[in-house]
């Protein structure tokens, strides 16, 4: 059995004129991994897909697959497929010849290819609507159409652009089940991006957090979450809080800390203030289910959060707009980097 290969990004650039939309990432992608490139929008996690997929031009820097350079392949040409955020699917063939597409334009004849597709309708559980129009599918359905298109090429990368954000919510988490199984499977890389936290936790074996075109951190998502490599990450990732060190008294060069909303411990107010607790506002109170999410204002910071387990909660509730409390256990304390 062939070696999978790694997918290796150095000094990736892409510039539209004087903008700089991706500025000199370095990454390493080890084969077999489901990588979610994470960020809000503008960060360069789509731009960086689309040149790793051969749909955007590289400024500067290579893309490695394996032991190729493949930066200026054309897009068929590299071992990739790409499944775009759209799905794309051809309205006027049915599913069977929408998956089989790309090899009816390699010449392949239409014994072949309908074979191979429906192979693939077979793996995705789509092979009993392989007669219907793209129309008569279900959103979730269209997904899976677009998985075994973009599978018939036996690809070594699978990339992906934002796949289940079309999808309702309940409908998303079904999904990214299957894409994590189907991966597993598969034994092939999936770089998927994303602006969803939840999502990347979920999925990924490595979560790339990228801000201004630059990575922040790219880290296993217990990694990411417990030790998260800058106040952007902490903020960003969520469930923390993001104090001045002097404020939490921590020791260390940051000039940060981060503390999980989990972490801390909550009760009424007016109360003694110790070196690791501060008193503040309930700004709001939202119920869970099995936590209460408290939003805290304390005097000179920005807002902060506890999360509390409804059992604990209801022993000693709180109510907007009263004194609170908040403390926590100095091993709690994250220092973040600058």
């Amino acid at each position: 059995m062939a070696t999978k290969p790694d997918i290796e990004l150095v000094a990736l650039t892409k510039r539209y004129g004087e903008t700089l939309a991706v500025d000199r990432i370095n990454l390493r992608i080890p084969a077999g991994s489901y990588c979610c490139l994470l960020g809000p929008s503008g960060c360069g996690k789509t731009t960086t897909l689309r040149m790793i997929a051969g749909h955007e031009e590289v400024s500067d820097g290579d893309v490695i697959l394996g032991a190729e350079n493949i930066t200026r392949l054309p897009p068929a040409a590299r071992g990739t497929a790409m499944m775009f955020q759209s799905y794309a699917l051809f309205p006027h063939l049915d599913c069977t010849d929408n998956v089989a597409f790309s090899l009816k334009m390699r010449g392949v004849d239409k014994e072949t290819r309908r074979g191979r597709a429906l192979d693939l309708l077979k793996r995705v559980q789509m092979e009993p609507y392989a007669k219907r129009l793209p129309a008569q599918l279900s959103g979730g359905q269209q997904q899976r159409v677009a998985l075994a298109r973009a599978l018939i090429t036996d690809p070594q990368v699978l990339l992906l652009d934002e796949p289940l954000s079309a999808l309702d919510p309940f409908l998303r988490v079904k999904m990214r089940e299957e894409l994590k199984s189907l991966q597993t499977r598969l034994g092939i890389s999936f770089i998927h991006v994303t602006h969803s936290q939840d999502e990347a936790m979920a999925l990924a074996d490595i979560i790339v957090v990228m801000n201004g075109g630059r990575i922040e951190q790219a880290a296993a998502p217990r990694e990411v979450f417990n030790k998260p490599a800058s106040a952007f990450v902490a903020r960003f990732i969520g469930g923390h809080n993001v104090l001045p060190a002097a404020v939490a008294r921590a020791k260390g060069e940051g000039e940060f800390v981060a503390i999980r909303a989990d972490r801390i411990t909550l009760q009424p107010g007016p109360a003694p203030v110790d070196a690791t607790s501060i008193s503040g506002v309930t700004r709001s109170v939202e119920y869970l289910g099995a936590t209460v999410q408290v939003g805290i204002d304390v005097a000179g910071l920005e807002p902060l959060s506890a999360v509390v387990p409804e059992a604990r909660f209801d022993a000693n509730p709180v109510a907007p707009g009263q004194p609170v409390v908040l403390s926590w256990t100095p091993k709690d304390v994250h220092v973040l980097g600058r």
